[in-house]
């Protein structure tokens, strides 16, 4: 029979708990003993633990509920800009910029020169114009936002024509149809599936109509009989009609990818110059930035979406403005891009350099998960909706042993490793593994 007498009172394992105590504070360290002490009263085990046992027990379960659930992982799943991860990697000018923001009090509102008060999208109005070639610029908190807030402002109570090839569903069932309605505009769908004619936009339009919007499919293709109305007839469409067009690009990239031998995505400059009077985009996807929506275009448009009530809903904070605009000065120096912007950085990486890594690795992993390890040829995608029938030559891992036990081992890790589980075997493309050593001490520890 267990006997309970001999259990330590509260008092006398608080006597013991300087370090806990100091860590995470005497009043949450007597509840968790209490609670540790009500198991063991419940549970009678046999025999009953002594005092350093117990806390030991607390300890650890202290520390398990101390550590924040937004834990940093080594992205080996072979998407590079994975959704699910946090999209893109932050350069390091963007990181010193936003610590600064965070330690000290920022002239985030206020006119330093005139010393009245200012606005916050002047630290990245004249960026994105120089980067863009657009007459203004607005920023909003992601690019859904921009969407909704060009929409509200524009086509409120009236109707937004839109191609039926267009009609894109985003992550988490997010529908463009869905914030239209949001938007309080009505959508006007145009054409079929796979060809749309201008004579459809033409003939849709009526004086109900309060705009036409282009959409880039980022995340789809609709290949073979297929016919669309590009960007530059289209905006012709709407201005002979005395419209705005609006062109929502989605990812988004200000620079010509094919300069580090990727697919070309069309850039924000080139929707600006084919005559779009407003182009949205993302700043956490192909920009390589904090999440972000961007809103560049004709002036007066401008204008007016800073005047809608929603966009103080959906502004930025200063900490994310600051990394923003030290990630858009890093393209005034497109030759050294890559180097500093880990997006461009890791799509870039050549996959003999990733190929050599994992020669070098498969051995250590295999000795030390005691499974077989083999190099593979991967297939690495960009993520994020880019490029989604595109993929860029790789290399990887595959662990063969149990791969979905494995895969929840790697997971349970101090810096959990994430891989894909594909054909019997877990995974790891290592495109975007920083160095040997960011494995090797995941493992190990």
């Amino acid at each position: 029979m267990t006997d309970l007498r001999s259990l330590p009172s509260v008092d006398r394992l608080l006597a013991d708990c300087g370090p806990l105590i100091q860590s995470h504070g005497r009043l949450a360290v007597t509840e968790a003993l209490r609670a540790e002490l009500a198991a063991i009263r419940e549970n009678r085990p046999d025999p009953v633990p002594n005092a350093p046992e117990i806390l030991v027990r607390v300890g650890s379960g202290m520390a398990a509920r101390a550590q924040s659930r937004l834990r940093p992982v080594l992205n080996l799943t072979g998407t590079v800009l994975h959704t699910n991860l946090g999209r893109a990697l932050l350069a390091e000018a963007a990181v010193d910029a936003a610590i600064a923001a965070m330690r000290a009090p920022a002239a985030l509102e206020y006119d330093l020169e005139s010393g009245g008060r200012g606005e916050r999208d002047s630290h990245l109005r004249g960026l994105l114009c120089e980067l863009t070639g657009a007459e203004d610029a607005t920023v909003v908190n992601n690019n859904a936002s921009a969407v909704l807030i060009v929409l509200n402002t524009l086509a409120r109570g009236r109707e937004a024509v839109v191609s039926r090839g267009e009609l894109i569903e985003i992550g988490g069932a997010f529908r463009m149809p869905a914030i239209m309605e949001q938007a309080g505009c009505k959508l006007r769908e145009v054409g079929t599936t796979n060809r749309t004619h201008a004579k459809d936009y033409r003939e849709a339009i009526t004086p109900e109509t309060g705009l036409l919007m282009k959409v880039h499919t980022s995340n789809y293709r609709i290949e073979g009989f297929t016919k669309e109305v590009l960007a530059p007839e289209l905006a012709g469409i709407a201005h002979d009609a005395g419209l705005p067009l609006v062109n929502d690009l989605g990812s988004g990239t200000l620079v010509d990818l094919r300069r580090w031998g990727l697919s070309p995505e069309p850039t924000v400059a080139e929707a600006v110059a084919e005559g779009a009077d407003v182009v949205t985009f993302s700043g956490d996807k192909l920009l390589g930035g904090p999440q972000a929506g961007f809103i560049v275009g004709k002036r007066e448009i401008i204008a007016a979406i800073n005047k809608n009530p929603l966009k103080r809903a959906l502004r930025m904070d200063k900490i994310r403005i600051a990394a923003t605009e030290a990630t858009l000065r890093l393209y005034r120096d497109p030759d050294r891009l890559a180097e500093r912007l880990p997006t461009l950085r890791l799509l870039s990486r050549p996959a003999a350099e990733i190929r050599a890594q994992a020669e070098r690795l498969a051995p250590r992993l295999a000795a030390a998960l005691n499974c077989r390890a083999e190099v593979v040829d991967c297939a690495s995608q960009i993520g994020s909706g880019a490029l989604p029938t595109e993929t860029i030559p790789s290399a990887g891992i595959a662990l063969s042993l149990a791969p979905e036990a494995l895969a929840e081992r790697l997971r349970g890790l101090a810096t959990p490793i994430i891989g894909r589980i594909h054909d019997g075997a877990l995974i790891l493309d290592l495109r975007c593994l920083p160095d040997d050593a960011a494995l090797l001490d995941a493992i190990a520890g």
